[in-house]
């Protein structure tokens, strides 16, 4: 197992400076943030002074090396927009995305197994056909448009919840007040997931009941907890392993729409608003994290497959 970490980290190395390359490529392709500057008030000069400071005066593949070097040395540059450094503001909208998309996670993997098992174990009959509406329902509607529905019912309506921000203005943050505001984007995201991998789940459970070791099972009488819970499960978990490992890089992209919508200061709104003013050090260095948690979300799930089937030997 440790010479497969290994190996797997060292082959990440070339791939997210392959990343790193493309991105820095496309974001130059897509415009200077001088542009963002231009206006009636500032000076050709002070524009090209501006643009010899940030080093855009270089070629494209001068840039990127000033920007790798830096970042060999812990330094991920420093915002054009408000000139604070990157590795700060990553930091500081970081946790409030990691706390969003972990508690949404969870309540859809609790909707998700339960459901899924359920529909598979009762296929064909009314509950199943239920089930599997209702994923289809979460994982086709969008995101902006169920977080509409949901702001102008509960809070344009109702009034019961409050549509923007992590906590309420003017007013010491708490406990309840965090889960009041994150009660409708956890519900969008949730939805979402766990439309989708209801439908997996019960795919993977009805392939394992099909088997003929199950059969033996229950001819032998053991019980149908035992035969579903302990034979059946615990079999269907390598594709479940797989997408619960492919939810969170998802998780991480579909933030962004939810965090815009719903104002939640995490790395989405950080994200679009980068992209608005063309701050090339913040969108490089999101774009680097998004990198990072593809392939160590990828890294977890190989790990997880050696547990979860003794079978599988990792080399």
């Amino acid at each position: 197992m440790g010479k497969y970490i290994l190996k797997r980290i060292l082959i990440a190395i070339p791939v997210l400076i392959g990343i790193t390359i493309i991105d820095y490529g496309i974001m130059c392709m897509a415009g200077s943030p001088l542009a963002m500057l231009q206006g009636p008030r500032v000076s050709m000069g002070a524009l090209e002074a501006k643009k010899i400071a940030l080093g855009l005066d270089k070629p494209f593949y001068a840039q990127y090396f000033i920007w790798l070097g830096q970042l060999l040395h812990g330094n991920m540059g420093y915002s054009v927009k408000s000139y604070q450094s990157v590795s700060s503001l990553i930091g500081s909208h970081l946790g409030p995305t990691l706390l969003l998309m972990g508690v949404s996670l969870i309540i859809s993997l609790f909707i998700a197994i339960p459901a899924g098992i359920y529909s598979a174990i009762h296929q064909y009959s009314k509950g199943d056909y239920t089930v599997v509406t209702l994923s289809f329902l979460g994982s086709s509607i969008p995101g902006f448009f169920l977080s509409l529905l949901l702001i102008y019912v509960f809070t344009v309506k109702l009034g019961i919840l409050p549509s923007s921000g992590m906590s309420t203005l003017g007013v010491e943050a708490t406990a309840g007040d965090v889960a009041r505001h994150m009660i409708m984007p956890v519900i969008v995201l949730a939805a979402s997931m766990a439309g989708s991998n209801i439908r997996y789940i019960r795919s993977a459970v009805l392939e394992i009941l099909q088997q003929d070791y199950l059969r033996t099972a229950r001819a032998k009488g053991i019980g149908r907890f035992k035969v579903i819970y302990k034979h059946a499960l615990r079999n269907a978990l390598v594709p479940i392993v797989t997408v619960i490992g492919m939810e969170i890089p998802v998780l991480f992209g579909g933030a962004i729409i939810i965090e815009q919508v719903f104002s939640w200061p995490g790395l989405g709104l950080m994200t679009m608003s980068a992209i608005s003013n063309r701050d090339y050090p913040v969108i490089m260095g999101v774009c680097l994290l998004s990198a990072v948690v593809v392939l160590v979300g990828n890294l977890i799930t190989d790990i997880l497959y050696a547990l979860v089937d003794p079978t599988i030997q990792l080399q």
